[in-house]
């Protein structure tokens, strides 16, 4: 999932009126069984990802509204629904702290498919074009168009004049299903089409209570009649959910190994372990993770994810088509913990388990070698490590813009399938049954579609400059 993410410049306090709005995030079911290879093309994609005007004054102060998520093919993805022009017209996408842009295809896209629900420009009466070409590049191709300017809102919220970009043309098969593009939710010192994103232009315009993004995903993970889309969880816009999590949440503030300002949203790897045992891991500069909502895995530095791997019986390094990847004995609960500075947040056991590893009774593990092929740097801008949905499932996730940080909570309830009371699902809830990942590890989860590919490894060439 690919490009880059956002600068933060300067945040208004917030008006004491001013309230949190709760985005529930929805997801797609599967479409098949997932394979190594779509495992594969994630890693490579995400590779690639990380380099390895003003509201109306009339608008008013939005009070608390829960929007789901969606959750797509189990895990895969979560969406939520953006409206854009005028009169608004609805699309699912990707909200994604590992990237700065948002685009959707419009009308006059030649290479996407005729099921993909695209932007009408020519019914919205304040949509404004401009001849600005613009190229995102990631792992499976291309995603080019023209920035533009138009109202786009979401959960009440609306921005007019927000910079987009319309997109005329994709990779094959890049958009499928009910997704139509990326909402990115990082800093826009990283965004291709050089626009402030949507959320920090509302933290300017003093539009949020609290200058935050919060997140609980819901897990569909070996769930038994999981569809294609449920219920994804809650995605909220300037404030937190108090319902959704327990106790105090812990912020970390941005590390000072991150040079230059905001660009991803980024913390420092400090403590990694698996069964008990302690990883030993790089630390400073070479420890920075970026915390990428749009990410479905986990990826790291080489000698890091070796010494993990190391540290579980049974398992073996890929190679080929599958470098980076390992397998280990399905009969294994991975038991892993992982630290930022802070608590050590545990991760479920079926998160750490993506499936059949190619070799009967072997299973593929869910971190993987990002740098592997890759000659990513050593420099303090650079994430050496992304830290996906895998991890993020397990806690109450906050994004907080003054002072940057990041901040975790304990989930509140054991059951991550169905929504919060009062909060209307995007799809059914169901609850968690136990599984045999050994025996039927892939039962219930989908492919990993071309839109998770997108969103995991758009690169662009803009970004790579400031990265590298």
């Amino acid at each position: 999932m690919l490009p880059a993410l956002l600068f933060f410049a300067s945040i208004f306090a917030a008006d004491a009126t001013a309230q949190s709005i709760h985005i529930p995030l929805s997801r797609r079911a599967p479409v098949g069984p997932r394979s190594m290879e779509d495992y594969t093309k994630v890693a490579n994609d995400l590779r690639l990802k990380y380099g390895y005007i003003s509201p109306s004054h009339e608008q008013k102060r939005q009070n608390s509204a829960d929007i789901s998520m969606i959750n797509h093919n189990t895990d895969s993805i979560y969406t939520a629904v953006v409206n854009i022009g005028t009169p608004p017209q609805s699309f699912n996408l990707i909200l994604d702290t590992g990237s700065a842009d948002t685009w959707v295809p419009i009308l006059q896209c030649s290479t996407c498919a005729a099921s993909i629900r695209k932007f009408d420009t020519t019914k919205s009466s304040t949509f404004i074009p401009s001849p600005d070409p613009v190229v995102i590049r990631y792992g499976s191709g291309t995603v080019s168009g023209t920035v533009s300017q138009d109202i786009v809102g979401t959960g009440g919220f609306m921005v007019p004049n927000q910079t987009f970009l319309s997109v005329t043309r994709t990779s094959a098969n890049l958009l499928r299903g009910s997704l139509s593009g990326i909402m990115g939710l990082a800093f826009s010192t990283i965004a291709a089409s050089g626009a402030t994103p949507f959320w920090q232009v509302l933290l300017e315009e003093n539009l949020l209570s609290a200058p935050e993004m919060s997140f609980q995903f819901t897990r569909f993970l070996n769930v038994d009649g999981a569809g294609d889309e449920e219920y994804g969880g809650v995605f909220t816009l300037g404030g937190t959910n108090s319902s959704l999590y327990q106790g105090d949440i812990e912020f970390l503030n941005f590390p000072s190994s991150a040079i230059g300002g905001p660009s991803f949203w980024l913390l420092e790897l400090t403590t990694l372990t698996v069964n008990g045992l302690t990883v030993e891991t790089e630390s400073g500069a070479a420890s920075l993770s970026a915390i990428d909502t749009g990410t479905t895995l986990i990826g790291g530095p080489t000698r890091d994810v070796n010494n993990f791997w190391s540290a579980v019986d049974g398992a073996v390094s890929l190679n080929g088509q599958f470098d980076g990847f390992f397998i280990y004995p399905c009969e294994t609960k991975l038991q892993v913990t992982i630290s930022f500075g802070g608590k050590l947040w545990p991760i479920n056991p079926e998160d750490m388990n993506l499936g059949p590893g190619g070799i009967p009774g072997m299973c593929l593990g869910g971190i993987f070698d990002l740098a592997l092929g890759t000659n990513i740097g050593s420099s303090g801008r650079n994430p050496r490590w992304v830290v996906g949905d895998t991890f993020l499932k397990n806690v109450y996730s906050v994004f907080r813009a003054q002072p940057p940080s990041i901040g975790f909570a304990q989930l509140s309830g054991s059951d991550s399938t169905g929504p919060p009371s009062g909060t209307s699902p995007g799809g059914r809830s169901a609850s968690p049954t136990p599984s045999n990942s050994a025996a039927e590890p892939f039962s219930n989860r989908g492919p990993i579609i071309a839109a998770l590919f997108l969103s995991l490894a758009i690169s662009l060439l803009a970004a790579s400059h400031h990265l590298l």
